[in-house]
């Protein structure tokens, strides 16, 4: 198994228009097919690794290249046919527990050396579905004596599940509460949190400095967890 860009080769086949329909812990991938393209290759990965669940050992076809050469992917990837694709009206997928699971349909090419994966750069063969949202809980104490010109910082963080420390970020401004990410100085954590209750190291500030937390990348890691201030 190898892989190709499709710049590479303009003529090679893309994969259109992909939607995801997510019901009741069922996901149903549905795209546009090439003519004359026979199978694809789906690769299904779990983005925070957060799924208390993973997919049933008895599913058949499940093979993780991500450590092999030849191929990149992260996730697990299944061959899927067109055949299989009309008799299940679209790829069917099983989703329990908490996080965002990303899809990405390759079109399949076979040839002599075996199968050949087009890798597309524009994202239209590519999606990601929520798997439920885990709540984060946070809270902000200030304290500060009269006469001081700084004042500590308590974080505590209580979340639901183990949340890896690059899903959060946490910004200082001066003179108000900052509204988004980029709307101070933003400073990441050191260490990740576990479930439950996480009291953050004191951060010292100016007097007039306040502190809020934000998800590092909205998109991401809001289709995995609810960032609550309390």
């Amino acid at each position: 198994m190898r892989f190709i860009n499709v710049d590479a080769d303009p003529s090679a086949p893309r994969i259109r228009k992909l939607t995801l329909a997510v019901d009741e812990g069922r996901c149903i991938l549905r795209w546009l097919w090439p003519e004359q393209l026979e199978a694809v290759y789906v690769e299904r990965l779990e983005l925070n690794q957060m799924n208390a669940d993973r997919m049933d050992e008895g599913r058949m076809g499940d093979v993780d290249y991500s450590d092999r050469g030849g191929g990149s992917t992260q996730g697990k990837l299944k061959l899927y046919t067109r055949e299989e694709y009309k008799a299940n009206n679209g790829y069917p997928d099983r989703i329990t527990g908490f996080g965002a699971i990303q899809y990405t349909v390759y079109a399949c090419q076979m040839q002599e050396d075996g199968p050949v994966l087009i890798r597309q750069q524009d994202g239209d063969n590519q999606g990601i579905a929520s798997a439920g949202k885990a709540d984060i809980r946070f809270a902000i104490r200030y304290k500060s004596g009269f006469f001081q010109k700084r004042k500590t910082v308590f974080i505590t963080v209580t979340a639901e599940v183990p949340v890896p420390k690059e899903a959060l970020c946490y910004v200082r401004k001066q003179g108000g509460v900052p509204l988004n990410k980029d709307d101070g100085t933003m400073y990441p954590f050191v260490s990740d949190f576990a479930a439950g209750k996480n009291e953050m190291p004191p951060v010292e500030v100016a007097k007039d400095d306040y502190v809020r937390l934000f998800f590092t990348d909205g998109p991401l890691y809001g289709a995995a967890y609810r960032l609550i201030s309390d």
